[in-house]
């Protein structure tokens, strides 16, 4: 029996915004179909469109790695797509849950794919800058899905929004004002966010793995890298106006979150 009043608002706490339903059962159904594929032709396809540094290395021949040319222009992108195992898409999923459904909500589909395709790429960069031989492919999508959690916390802390205590419901708390990069980087919750994150990831590492290899490694600086890319290319994507200096909320709505 329930006692909750017949017209209560209901927030709908289980409900995934579309755009993120659809990125998230693209990247499992991806993996499912490549169960399913023979042992052979399954590393092809990771080869293929796991990104791999070495393709880019002018001693090498790209010829040498499946895919050719033109994946060494596809795999900044498609790497993404591809995961390890079933829990390394869990683990992602796990995190994008709750930053990626608010972002997803808050810049609508096609903003949403964009944004996230330009933190996966950045994220490749930043693996190719600091593995600039490396041939193992990287795979998985954690670079992306950090960029969604940097991006989040531009607005994330915000009177109303998903991490304050007065939240509101999953739409509106998606659409609060956010802070400038400049105020984002002052505001005391969002640096001990940054903090703890690049700790763990530096110490520890999160999702990104590189396989191909004996054993297989954590890609963090690819995370770093997609990460600084949501903070800093929030402002290119964000349809909701910043909040002004002078508004009220703009000022007190940041102190009573967690």
């Amino acid at each position: 029996m329930s006692f909750e009043p017949e017209n209560a608002p209901r927030e709908p706490i289980f409900m995934l915004p579309a755009a993120l339903t659809v990125l998230l059962a693209l990247l499992f159904g991806i993996h499912v179909v490549r169960m399913v594929l023979p042992l052979e032709i399954d590393q092809w396809v990771v080869w293929a469109f796991g990104f791999v540094p070495a393709r880019y290395d002018s001693s090498l021949l790209g010829e040498r790695f499946p895919g050719g040319t033109a994946a060494s222009v596809w795999s900044f992108l498609t790497y993404a797509l591809l995961h390890a195992d079933l829990s390394h898409i869990g683990f992602n999923a796990l995190w994008m849950l709750p930053f990626g459904s608010a972002l997803a909500r808050r810049f609508g589909a096609v903003r949403f794919y964009l944004f996230m395709a330009a933190t996966a790429i950045a994220g490749a960069g930043a693996h190719l800058l600091t593995h600039e031989h490396e041939v193992a492919p990287m795979i998985g999508a954690s670079a992306a899905v950090s960029g969604a959690m940097a991006a989040s916390m531009r607005f994330a802390f915000g009177r109303g929004s998903f991490l304050s205590f007065r939240r509101g419901d999953a739409e509106s708390a998606a659409l609060v004002p956010a802070l400038s990069l400049v105020e984002a980087l002052r505001h005391p919750r969002v640096l001990a966010f940054l903090a703890v994150w690049f700790s763990i990831n530096i110490v520890f590492g999160i999702g990104s793995i590189s396989v191909g290899s004996q054993s297989a490694s954590v890609a963090w600086q690819a995370h770093i890298g997609g990460f600084l890319a949501g903070l800093v290319l929030f402002s290119l994507f964000d349809p909701i106006a910043p909040a002004g200096r002078g508004d009220p909320d703009h000022e007190t709505g940041l102190s009573d979150s967690i």
